[in-house]
């Protein structure tokens, strides 16, 4: 979702007529823009690091201008320019189409400008975008969240949940097919609680299978279910949608039934395995994926092997496990029990290694199965050595290829048969069997031909976009919600 809010930044300022920065140029740059995210401690630390280094080259250039914006915003607000006088703009997640406005007032009346709005001013998705992916797109369908976990920031920063208008949502894939997309992805912080605003209980699953009937729109996925909401037409839309990928992320956050109540998660383990079971057996090929936080205030040994067990039960492709961290605001932060931080380090390390022995066991199944991959952009660190090509399996594994004779595309498809397995991607050391290229392929190419015309301008400060390493080293600790 922030990647998503800050595609929504770049297309409102380049509205504006800004125009991008060449990669690394932020010294040289006349705005740069840090879209923040609350949930884990070390946002706080990365920010004020980032602002320290650009302060001296500010002080250099006299006209560069800074804004801060996003859930740190909302909850910092005015100690952002106590911390940092030299930052120009602070707005929130309530009113980001606001930033070409206030940039704009602070550099006439030449002093900070922090607005920070309570409400929703406007649904993310109604203001410009430029999107960072020509084939694949990100597309809100709610903001907030109803939920009240003990350990989560998120709904004091993003509000009550709002639903966006059905009619809407598809109106915008249409129009981003027509453009080429051939990849959404729907974004909720609880995606499929949507329709709640509204009392209708399938509105989610409706929702799957109108995409169902999007002519050229090849893959569709969602982005973060919660348990509560995860009922039987859901799970039946997603087997029965030709391409509603076989994949689901659904945090589970702890397997011990006594702390999923200290974090007032409304289900139990028996509940969430439950749902994998029926999951698996609708589509067995399906992958699954989840968050788990270690640490939780009063979590014991019994407890921490709760989890263990839940994992080994689940059979988890990936799992994204994060340190509890403590985040001034929430319930969580003042329980009895905080556990101390080498307790946490060595549980955590103990749930990485099996979570890691678990994924290559999954990784070794597929083995031999014969996939179509969407060609990705930027997934392959180690392409242009090995002289491979990388994309996305329809469970969204990352699978390595051997780069085909014929040109191949961001976006176009290839079938491969898989070779070999590694804890986090697989390869297929064979000959691609078949290329098709497609209008997203087109689209990517287009859009390269227009972008080495433009000139340099503004650089905003984008996260990197796909997934995140699995099982992070952290020394910082996380909440692992799934909002981030």
């Amino acid at each position: 979702m922030n990647v998503h809010d800050s595609e929504r930044l770049s297309g409102l300022l380049e509205g504006a007529g800004y125009v991008r920065a060449p990669e690394g140029s932020d010294g040289d740059a006349d705005v740069v823009v840090f879209n923040t995210c609350a949930v884990r401690e070390n946002a706080d630390n990365r920010l004020y690091g980032n602002l320290g280094r650009l302060a001296p080259m500010k002080t250099k250039r006299p006209g560069m201008q800074i804004a801060v914006g996003g859930c740190l915003a909302q909850k910092d607000r005015d100690t952002i320019v106590k911390r940092a006088p030299w930052v120009d703009v602070v707005f929130g997640t309530h009113n980001i189409g606001k930033l070409p406005v206030l940039l704009e007032r602070a550099r006439v009346q030449e002093e900070a400008q922090v607005e920070i709005a309570e409400s929703l001013e406007a649904f993310p998705s109604t203001l410009p975008t430029r999107r960072e992916s020509a084939y694949a797109a990100w597309v809100s369908i709610s903001v907030g969240c109803n939920n009240t976990c003990t350990f989560c920031i998120v709904p004091a920063l993003r509000g009550k949940e709002k639903d966006r208008r059905t009619g809407d949502i598809l109106a915008e894939i249409e129009a981003l097919v027509g453009e080429g997309v051939s990849e959404i992805t729907l974004l909720g912080q609880n995606v499929n609680a949507y329709g709640s605003d509204i009392g209708d209980r399938e509105a989610f699953s409706k929702l799957l299978r109108a995409c169902g009937k999007i002519d050229g729109l090849e893959r569709v996925r969602f982005t973060s279910p919660h348990p509560r909401d995860f009922t039987d037409d859901v799970i039946a839309a997603m087997a029965e949608t030709p391409n509603v990928m076989p994949q689901l992320h659904m945090p589970m956050q702890s397997g011990s039934d006594t702390v999923l109540k200290a974090m007032r998660r409304s289900y139990r383990q028996e509940r969430y395995l439950g749902i994998i079971d029926k999951v698996r057996a609708a589509i067995p090929h399906a992958a699954i994926t989840t968050d788990i936080i270690v640490g939780f205030p009063g979590e014991t040994e019994e407890d921490f092997e709760q989890t263990l067990h839940a994992v080994r039960e689940a059979r988890f492709a990936q799992a994204f496990t994060f340190q509890y961290s403590k985040r001034p605001g929430t319930p969580a932060a003042t329980m009895e029990g905080q556990i101390p931080k080498e307790v946490v380090q060595a549980r955590y390390l103990r749930l990485a290694a099996l979570q890691e022995e678990i994924s290559w066991d999954e990784n070794k199944k597929q083995v031999g199965r014969t996939l179509e991959l969407m060609v990705a952009e930027g997934e392959g660190r180690k392409d242009g050595a090995t002289h491979r090509l990388s994309g996305r399996a329809p469970d969204n594994r990352l699978v390595h290829f051997t780069k085909p004779d014929v040109e191949v595309r961001p976006g176009d498809v290839v079938t491969v048969e898989i070779t070999y397995a590694a804890p986090h991607h697989l390869l297929a050391e064979g000959a691609t069997s078949d290329v098709r290229r497609t209008r997203a392929g087109d689209a990517w190419e287009k859009r390269n031909a227009a972008e080495a015309a433009k000139p340099a301008g503004v650089m905003l400060g984008l996260p990197t976009i796909g997934a995140p390493e699995p099982l992070p080293v952290a020394a910082g600790a996380g909440s692992g919600c799934g909002c981030d």
